[in-house]
């Protein structure tokens, strides 16, 4: 009896370049690979594509790092991030996980050369000693008659002592690969099906600039077959760099993985995103308050569909309901708005207490308060001490109202101001004449003074049997509440007069009446 082949193990890997900080469309391949990976118990692997010596910034590295693990995007194998790494970044970070390490395409130079050396001793790579000039003029002259601009193999056949001659001499020169001519080279993409390519319109590409300086098709193949890499699952304008490395594999007789290639995040015109057009790069997104499980759901979402009208799903719950099968091929929207609303619902499920730790370091950054003790803050510009419950109360009043973390400032700031700045004529409700504000207005401070319990539950019943004696409750709530906020909108006037108390209460309501008296 023939024994059962053993199925090969499912290995991911997600290789950014450390040029800038993680795009949105970074995250989604990361993720993509991370499910597909968790999904099928396999490896997800890290591995950091630095071979742009110019553009590449360890600080990017270590920003690209941490945003993975702040979406909890936890990889197997790949460098490892210390926390002392994470504040001085070190001369390199070193530490790794996994028995395919080095991880960082910086450490792996010998690596490369050793395959580079193997191709050219087999013949399949060549010194191309053509100038920058005479590229150029072959690419124009190829263009205007209608062909593929690709290289026309004038060192093709170079004499071996010719090359050795040039390399002596230091003579500038760059590595290209024998592509072999007449050939299909086609493969099953696991998301759009067949795809084929003529190797005509690939010509003898550039490989490496020197043994030393291995270029990113090259380097892309290599890695992936020593790290084992079963599946490559990356976005879609990494279509026409497949058949390059098909035919890399190929010379260098490793097993070809399978590939997927993601749909394009296209913006609301249906275009390409780009970083002139909105945010692209996810620590925007982190520093305007959007929660990590938020940001994850609506990122799985764009070109995945789950099949059913289900939009709500935690990291455990999509790994449960991914597969490739159910990616699209057409481009994915990104649809802001539904961005803000999904946010907006993982905020509300947040405690109180969890929500208010959330808010806490915008309120800090826009300068409203210091934290003088564990649960004790200083209001900076009155000098008040307010406690933890305090903030709670204030957060609380738009819990159901926040799209993201960042909007809180705006909706709260009038709690934290000694003085309010607004025109007198935000008091007015609708034709009500500067007396009618004023003696509106007066008649909600005769309420505060005479309530002997300052709850919200006395104040409404209060008010309200007055607006029933003028006939509108919006003649007396609206000034009272544009009094206290000095905002067109806001929570409601009770809850805000109970939370800003009684002294704060009537201290408001009278520079109002000021307002309306001496303006």
């Amino acid at each position: 009896m023939t024994p059962k082949k053993e199925e090969k193990r499912i290995r991911t890997r997600f290789a950014p370049s450390p040029t800038g900080p993680l795009h949105i469309g970074g995250v989604r391949t990361a993720l993509f690979n991370y499910l597909f990976a968790r999904k099928n118990r396999g490896d997800f692997i890290l591995r950091i594509e630095d071979t742009d010596k110019e553009r590449s910034r360890q600080e990017w590295e270590v920003q690209l790092m941490e945003s993975l693990e702040w979406f909890g995007l936890n990889w197997d194998e790949g460098p490892v991030l210390s926390d002392q790494q994470k504040i001085d970044f070190g001369n390199h970070l070193v530490s790794y996980a996994g028995s395919h390490a080095p991880y960082r395409q910086s450490e792996r130079t010998d690596v490369y050369k050793k395959y580079l050396q193997q191709l050219i001793d087999s013949g399949r790579a060549y010194f191309c000693f053509c100038t920058k000039e005479e590229l150029d003029a072959q690419k124009q002259y190829l263009m205007s008659i209608g062909e593929p601009p690709v290289y026309q193999g004038k060192c093709r056949d170079l004499p071996g002592e010719k090359v050795s001659e040039y390399l002596k001499q230091g003579k500038k020169c760059v590595i290209r690969f024998k592509t072999p001519e007449n050939l299909k080279i086609s493969f099953n993409d696991l998301i759009r099906g067949k795809i084929e390519f003529d190797s005509s319109v690939l010509g003898d590409f550039v490989i490496a600039k020197d043994l030393e300086n291995p270029l990113y098709n090259f380097t892309c193949v290599v890695d992936d077959a020593e790290m084992e890499v079963s599946h490559v699952i990356r976005g879609e304008e990494h279509v026409s760099n497949t058949p390059k490395q098909i035919v890399l594999i190929k010379a260098l007789g490793f097993e070809e993985p399978a590939y997927a290639h993601l749909p394009l995040i296209l913006n609301t015109q249906k275009k390409k995103m780009s970083k002139r057009e909105g945010k692209t790069s996810v620590t925007e997104y982190m520093d305007e308050g959007y929660l990590p499980e938020a940001l994850i759901n609506f990122i799985a979402l764009l070109g995945w569909n789950p099949g059913t009208d289900r939009e709500m799903f935690s990291l455990d719950e999509l790994i449960e309901e991914f597969s490739l099968e159910k990616i699209q091929k057409a481009g994915a929207v990104f649809n802001l708005e539904k961005l803000n609303w999904l946010n907006g619902v993982y905020l509300r499920k947040k405690s109180l207490k969890d929500l208010t730790s959330l808010c806490v370091p915008y309120l800090e950054k826009a300068g409203f308060i210091e934290n003088i003790s564990l649960d004790l803050f200083r209001i900076k510009e009155t000098e008040e001490e307010v406690s933890v419950d305090w903030l709670e109360k204030v957060i609380s009043l738009y819990q159901e109202r926040l799209k993201k973390l960042s909007e809180i400032i705006e909706l709260v700031d009038y709690f934290f101001k000694k003085e309010l700045d607004y025109p007198k004529d935000l008091l007015r409700w609708k034709e009500m004449s500067d007396k009618e504000v004023a003696d509106s207005l007066n008649a909600c401070l005769k309420i505060v003074f005479g309530l002997d319990d300052f709850k919200a539950s006395s104040l409404q019943e209060a008010l309200f049997r007055e607006a029933e004696k003028m006939g509108d409750r919006g003649s007396l709530l609206w000034p009272l509440r544009a009094s206290l906020t000095g905002k067109k909108s806001s929570a409601g006037p009770v809850e805000i007069a109970e939370t800003l108390g009684r002294e704060k209460t009537i201290e408001r309501i009278k520079r109002a009446i000021r307002k309306m008296e001496n303006e």
